[in-house]
C-alpha cells in the first residue's frame, strides 16, 4: 500500500480523473454516491481542491421535499444537456428552508465536474459519467451520522428519507457499478481504483492529512 502525506493526498486520484476522456461534451463528469451521511460532501470538497478547484454540484440542491429522487429530468434539462453541448448550464438550486427554488445559478463547462449525493450513480446518470465513486460507509453508520448531524428536529424527515433511500437503491443500485470505492480511516481516505473494483480486484492508496471524519 502506497502512502501519501499532506495535501498531495488525493493527488493520485485527481490525476487519474484528469486523465480520463471527457464524458459530457468537454466535461469529465464524476459521480460520488453513497448512503446519506456517508461523508460524500466532505470528500467531494477535498477532491475538488486536489483537482485545482473543480466545481461540485450537490444533488441536495437538485432534489426537493416532494421529489427526493424524482429529479433526473430536471437535472438533464438544466445541467446535462447544456454542458453536453459545451454551453453554460443555468440551474435553480432548491431552498430546503423556504421550500422553493432559488435564484438561477450558472455552471460553466469545466474539465471536471463533481456531482455528489445519493443517486449520483443512478442509471439515468451513468451513461454521462467518466468515473463513479462510492463511499464505503455502512448504511446504519451513515444514517446514524446523518441523524446526529441534523438533530432531533429532523427525525421525522429522516424516517421518510430512510424509506425513500431504501426504495431507491433497491430499484436502482449504484454500488455494483462503481469504478472506485472510497473508505474513511483514522488517517484520511483509502480508495480502490480499477475496473471491477466492487469485485475485489483492487489496489489501495491511503492519504493522511488529518481530514475530518464527517
Amino acid at each position: 500500500m502506497e502512502s501519501h502525506q499532506s495535501l498531495a493526498p488525493l493527488a493520485p486520484l485527481a490525476r487519474e480523473i484528469s486523465a480520463l476522456p471527457p464524458s459530457l461534451g468537454p466535461v469529465r463528469l464524476v459521480g460520488i454516491d453513497g448512503h446519506a451521511g456517508s461523508g460524500k460532501s466532505t470528500f467531494a470538497g477535498r477532491l475538488a481542491e486536489a483537482l485545482g478547484g473543480a466545481p461540485v454540484l450537490h444533488l441536495d440542491d437538485v432534489a426537493t421535499h416532494e421529489e427526493l429522487f424524482a429529479w433526473p429530468d430536471r437535472l438533464r434539462a438544466q445541467v446535462l444537456e447544456p454542458l453536453a453541448a459545451g454551453r453554460p448550464a443555468h440551474w435553480t438550486p432548491y431552498d430546503w428552508v423556504a421550500r422553493r427554488f432559488g435564484p438561477v445559478q450558472v455552471l460553466e463547462p469545466a474539465p471536471v465536474l463533481l456531482v455528489e449525493g445519493v443517486g449520483a450513480g443512478r442509471r439515468a446518470l451513468r451513461p454521462h459519467l467518466a468515473r463513479l465513486l462510492w463511499m464505503e460507509t455502512p448504511r446504519a453508520e451513515s444514517w446514524g451520522r446523518g441523524r446526529h448531524r441534523d438533530g432531533h428536529g429532523l427525525s421525522d424527515f429522516w424516517d421518510g428519507w430512510e424509506r425513500a433511500e431504501l426504495a431507491h437503491f433497491s430499484d436502482d443500485p449504484s454500488r455494483p457499478f462503481a469504478d472506485t470505492l472510497v473508505r474513511q480511516s483514522g488517517t484520511g481516505y483509502e480508495w480502490s481504483s480499477e475496473a471491477g473494483a466492487t469485485a475485489g480486484r483492487t489496489t489501495s492508496v491511503t492519504e493522511s492529512d488529518g481530514l475530518p471524519r464527517a
